[in-house]
């Protein structure tokens, strides 16, 4: 079992019970009455996000959502990110970067050209920064995130609840497969990303994102293959 510090910021004193035999709905039920005021959910607008945004958000409707427009999406993803907040009515928090893109090429260049320390430098501003500010405001006592093991094996070893700087993280979808996400979405008419249907299986941002016939190997479907994560589920 985990422990939660009372004496961090944004926490609540509590032994958190072992999720891994739940259901994901059960875990998102028992984040509700624990934390009933006190968390959050982050989203990209990816590319099955409509299953992890309706399964949260039916369960409380007002839950923030946390969102980073980082100045890099696809157009598609913008709409993508319209129409779910619409559809769902969404309690969409959006936060973007200090620099809009044009100031950030100005003043670094293009970042992602220069190699894996480049790219990291780039994530750094246009996502990272963003969220660290958003849970800095908003001080959640539990992130609710979508990762899934299916999705890498960089994931094959994380936990359904763990504790992140001075909250805890939850996964509520971690073990489904993409089976799994595509019957719910099937189950409740839920929309695909637009740009699923063109060859994009893991959508981000446009510059760093490739079609699955564009690639030899999924890993380089996101980041040029260079890594898997973002940086936001490594360093808020």
């Amino acid at each position: 079992m985990i422990v939660a510090d009372s004496k961090k910021k944004g926490t609540c004193p509590a032994e958190l019970p072992d999720l891994e035999s739940k259901s994901p709905k059960e875990r998102i039920a028992w984040a509700m009455e624990a934390y009933p005021d006190q968390l959050l959910l982050t989203t990209s607008f990816g590319a099955q996000s409509a299953a992890f945004l309706h399964l949260a958000t039916q369960q409380k409707k007002d839950l923030p959502i946390i969102f980073i427009d980082t100045g890099y999406h696809f157009p598609e993803t913008l709409a993508f990110a319209q129409e779910l907040t619409k559809k769902l009515r969404l309690n969409l928090k959006t936060y973007s970067p200090r620099l809009a893109p044009a100031e950030l090429e100005q003043k670094h260049g293009k970042l992602w050209e220069l190699g894996p320390l480049g790219l990291e430098q780039f994530h750094e501003i246009v996502r990272v920064e963003p969220l660290r500010r958003a849970m800095q405001e908003l001080q959640p006592a539990l992130w609710l995130a979508g990762l899934r093991r299916a999705t890498a094996d960089s994931r094959k070893e994380l936990s359904v609840l763990s504790q992140s700087e001075s909250r805890i993280k939850m996964l509520p979808i971690l073990d489904w497969s993409d089976r799994d996400v595509g019957q719910y979405l099937q189950e409740h008419s839920l929309p695909y990303h637009p740009l699923w249907s063109k060859g994009y299986v893991s959508i981000g941002d446009r510059i760093t994102t490739k079609r699955l016939d564009e690639v030899t190997d999924p890993s380089e479907l996101r980041h040029f293959g260079w890594k898997r994560e973002c940086g936001i589920h490594e360093k808020v």
